[in-house]
Order: C-alpha cells, then structure tokens, then sequence
C-alpha cells in the first residue's frame, strides 16, 4: 500500500492506522521519494508538503512523486486534510492524469472525530456543538481560511473533473460509498476515516490487532517495546493556530513579537529559551494570530525550525514533539530527517517514529486535540 499526504502529520496519522494494523510503516519525507522508497511487504507513506506550497507547485511536485513511484492504481491513497484545506482538486487531477484513473472520490469527513458532511456542507462537532466549518477556529487559518462551509463553493471545480464528493455522517456511509466506487478504476482520496475503512487487502486485521506477539505472528515484524512520551529530555514544538501549549504544564519559550512581526533576529528568542531547556522539556509556541497569508506563516515555521537546530547544537533531546504538519515538515528538513519508522500509536492521529539516527518523533495534527490531557510521561525504549 502506497499512501501519498499533503503534509507530514496526515502521513503520520496514516502511517498510525497501518501500524495498528500490524502492518510494518515507513515514513518517507516526499523530497526524498523514489521507486527505492517503496518497503516491500510494508506500508510506505510519503509525507509531501504539497499544502504549504504555490499550486503549481504542488501539481509539479504530485506528479514527479507519481512518476517517480510508478504507482500501479490498485495500491495508491490520497491522504487529504479533514478539514479542506490544500490544493485538494489540483493534485488529485495530476494524480488521475499520471496513473490513469477515471474518477476521484474526494471524502474529508472524519465521523470518528466529529467532522461530517451532510448535504454539501461540512461540519465540526465541538464540545457536542455541530458548527459549520467557517464558524470555527479554521477561518482564521493563516493559508487556507474556511471562508465557506460548502464543499461544492469551496471546490467549484471538481466535480467537472470528474471528483466526487458525497455526504457522510457516520462509517456506514463511508463504506456503503467505498463498496459503491471501488472498482479499479477510483482514486480514493480524504481523511483517516476513508483509509481506516477502506478495502486494503494488506491491512489484515484492520484494528484487532494491538499486542507485538499478535504482530510478530501475522506478519513476521516486532516492533520495539514502547513506553514513551514527554520527559526530561523532550523539546515540544507546537507550530499550529490551534495550539495550547499552555496544557503541557511545561516551561514556554514564545517566538517574541519583534521576531514575528518581521525582525530576523533569533537571539531574543534563543536567549530565552536556552536557559529554560537546560533545566528540562520545554515547548516552543507562536502565540500570535494577527498576521495571516502564505509568506507569514512559510516566514515562521522556517524560523521555528532554525531555532529548534540551534537549541539542537546546544543539546539533542531524545525525544522531539512536533504539532502542526507544515512547522514539522519545516523541523524535520532542517534537521536532515528524510525517513522514519513507525514505533507506537500513543493515541489516534499522534503517532511516534524513529529516524535513522535514532531521535524519537513523535507527529501529531494541528487540527485536533491532544485528548482528555496531553501526553505527559516518561521517554523509555528498549531494544
């Protein structure tokens, strides 16, 4: 199974199902990605950060990656944002274009979280609230504001080229609409959900399985032993407008607002947090929302990463959380990490990875909470 995501938490969230799955998941950053990428007998997700780039860019970059893989139809996902966001038509035409396919099957609605689609018009379930999108948080976003809650306004052109986008407000719906277009010729693309319940072959056991003996028996693979999160050597990054990284209890070092609006400088900010990381986990957070559009939030998430490889040459953590797709992808590149391994699920949608040179990663979101309280425990792998 080959999954291709518009950014790197979405490829997270996948890699996160399949290895749940009993499946072994490698995490390709889409720079990187070739037909050498492919695991064979595993689960190849390649995270692209084709949503933080220009559309033609995200169209050239969809299709090298679609060219590169020489992608037999049959094994191919479409991993999209939950919640519209991206250049969701154009890079589902370029992928239709180089592989073949007829038709699209565009289904961002994540019933499991509370996000659905009736009648065209998608909907966030907060505190037991449904709200149209646009009256949510996701209109202030810095790229992709949600200035309509219709699918059809938000994406005019899809259906002309040939992209269908259903309702679905519960997983009987999605299935009823996997087993109604699943003939070869669709290119299923949207959210966890839509993968989740999709008809994958290799992804045996699709949430049975949950102990390493259970895995190692159906597919040969064990994972290390895993108790893991935010200790004493954690640097927490959170590069989302729908952050709090006021919940963790930890020590914050905010980017200063001379930095964000338009100084270059980071030593205010390295001042600051140095002496904070030394004494143990710290998290890095923009807390500003006044300034919005493309060339601010690329400007940020590139300053976030130069400090996080700064604060890395005065010490390394051992574990390094990351929120938010495009900071992270930001992170990740400056940090040279272009493949990782899947090691736990700690909770849907946050998954942690292990890169070649051993840094502990864990991904999650911007879009959805932690949960009932962040991840707040001790890091201890064994191996």
């Amino acid at each position: 199974m080959i999954v291709i995501a518009d950014d790197i938490t979405g490829a997270a969230e996948i890699a996160g199902i399949a290895f749940n799955s009993g499946q072994e998941v490698r995490l390709v950053i889409g720079g990187s990605a070739g037909s050498d990428s492919i695991a064979e007998k595993a689960t190849t997700v390649i995270a692209t950060d084709t949503r933080s780039m220009s559309e033609a860019e995200a169209v050239a970059e969809t299709s090298r990656i679609a060219s590169a893989l020489h992608l037999p139809s049959s094994t191919l996902f479409k991993k999209t944002d939950s919640a519209l966001r991206g250049h969701v038509v154009a890079e589902l035409v370029a992928l239709m274009q180089a592989i073949g396919y007829r038709r699209a099957v565009y289904l961002p609605a994540n019933p499991s979280k509370g996000r659905i689609i009736r009648n065209g018009i998608y909907y966030i379930c907060e505190e037991g609230i449904e709200k149209p999108l646009a009256e949510t948080a996701f209109s202030y976003d810095p790229e992709f504001p949600a200035r309509t809650s219709s699918l059809r306004e938000r994406f005019p052109d899809a259906e002309a080229n040939c992209i269908i986008m259903p309702d679905a407000e519960n997983e009987a719906d999605i299935q009823a609409i996997i087993e109604r277009y699943n003939d070869g010729q669709t290119l299923f693309a949207g959210a966890a959900d839509l993968f989740r319940l999709s008809p994958n072959p290799s992804l045996i056991g699709r949430g049975k399985i949950t102990s390493s003996q259970e895995k190692t028996d159906m597919q040969g693979y064990c994972p290390p032993p895993y108790k893991g999160g935010i200790g004493g050597e954690s640097l927490l990054v959170c590069g989302s407008t729908q952050s709090r990284p006021d919940a963790f209890g930890l020590p914050v070092s905010a980017m200063p607002l001379d930095i964000y609006d338009g100084s270059d400088n980071l030593k205010p900010w390295l001042d600051d947090a140095l002496p904070k990381y030394a004494n143990g986990p710290i998290v890095l957070s923009i807390p500003y929302h006044h300034r919005t559009g493309k060339a601010v939030a690329v400007r940020l998430r590139q300053l976030t990463a130069t400090l996080v490889a700064r604060l890395f040459q005065h010490h390394s953590p051992s574990h390094l959380c990351l929120e938010g797709g495009a900071t992270a992808f930001a992170v990740l590149q400056t940090l040279h990490v272009d493949s990782l391994q899947v090691i736990a699920q700690p909770a849907p949608g946050i998954v942690t990875l292990q890169a070649d040179n051993g840094l502990i990663i864990t991904l999650k979101p911007g879009s959805y909470p932690w949960g009932k309280k962040p991840l707040l425990f001790s890091c201890s792998f064994q191996k």
